[in-house]
């Protein structure tokens, strides 16, 4: 049988590469609006601006000089470039209002992120989730990101604190939730409380298919 901890890494990697775009297909509107903008960038604040006042249409403005050329270089990007960009998002934010301080915030930390920075990432993250004027469902969304980026290297009683909140059967994600703690009671070889949650979200109709058939997947790998 594969060490538990291939396994961890293995399925940590898939989550993380998951993302929010997963989240908003399943979640709604709302969800939608801050997850495709970390992924896609550009549409959604296009027609977010069409509906607002003079301040947001010119906070929207600011905001795509900073991320079409994001956008249009995609992959091709240095982890310096995505550094740089990163700050300036984050600069951004602090004077935009708060829709556009959520999205450039969002997006800042997942350039830091996929630039190798995650120090600065989850910073992002926990600034986000402690945010009293972001949406409750972007604060928890920032939240769940940290944890599932922390999982492993933050102290686990840290990343609980995070995830408990996120765990409850009314949060919208807490399919995902429950997967990261799954992961959790692995990292603290704790196999028996990780399968039984695994197994749980492997039969929760109510859990994205994806994240359904990766519990179901990770507990065939477990009981091999």
């Amino acid at each position: 049988m594969r060490r538990v901890v291939d396994i961890f890494d293995e399925v940590s990697d898939d989550l993380r590469a998951e993302r929010t775009l997963r989240l908003a297909r399943r979640y709604g509107l709302l969800v939608l609006g801050a997850a495709v903008a970390v992924v896609l960038g550009v549409a959604l604040q296009q027609t977010y601006a069409w509906y607002q006042g003079k301040q947001d249409q010119k906070a929207a403005a600011a905001y795509l000089t900073i991320t079409a050329p994001i956008d249009a270089a995609g992959p091709n990007q240095s982890d310096a470039e995505r550094k740089q960009d990163a700050a300036k998002l984050t600069q951004f934010a602090a004077s935009a209002p708060a829709g556009y301080r959520t999205l450039a915030t969002l997006r800042a930390a997942a350039l830091y992120s996929d630039a190798g920075d995650a120090a600065q990432a989850e910073k992002l993250w926990t600034r986000l989730g402690q945010d009293s004027g972001a949406d409750p469902l972007l604060r928890d969304l920032a939240n769940l990101l940290w944890a599932q980026h922390a999982l492993g290297h933050a102290p686990d009683d840290a990343v609980m604190a995070r995830l408990k909140p996120l765990v409850k059967t009314s949060n919208p994600y807490h399919a995902l939730a429950q997967e990261t703690e799954a992961l959790l009671d692995l990292h603290a070889h704790k196999p028996d409380l990780g399968k039984a949650l695994l197994t749980q979200i492997g039969s929760d109709p109510d859990a994205p298919e994806q994240v359904r058939a990766r519990a179901n997947l990770l507990l065939e790998q477990l009981n091999g």
